[in-house]
């Protein structure tokens, strides 16, 4: 599989306010738990981050997490959060280019 983009993470401030708005535009949300809020829309996941900090961090799919982390660690991405599971079978890190932007990898 070659690295898609298959998701956004959007970190927001009021949890409640976010999901009215969300589910207005994209329906019901599939999970709706205090720590998270998931949106399918045709196959993109769109999630909500109450603990999220900065904009929002597009997650690009990829087939060996570690993999893909270590050869952008290796070219000089620096790492903002370290592999994390956050579904079963489903770990996510977060690294940045060389001026800070943010980027995500999602991935077993």
């Amino acid at each position: 599989m070659s690295p898609t983009i298959g998701a956004i993470v959007i970190p927001v401030s009021d949890l409640e306010s976010a999901k009215k708005i969300y589910t207005a535009l994209y329906g019901a949300p599939h999970t709706d738990q205090p720590y998270y809020v998931g949106y399918n829309v045709n196959g993109f996941e769109i999630s909500l981050n109450p603990q999220g900090e900065g904009g929002p961090v597009a997650m690009t799919d990829v087939d060996d997490l570690d993999a893909a982390r270590t050869a952008l660690l290796a070219a000089g991405a620096p790492e903002q959060s370290a592999p994390r599971t956050v579904a079963p079978d489903v770990r996510i890190c977060v690294l940045t280019d060389t001026d800070g932007n943010p980027f995500g990898l999602r991935g077993k």
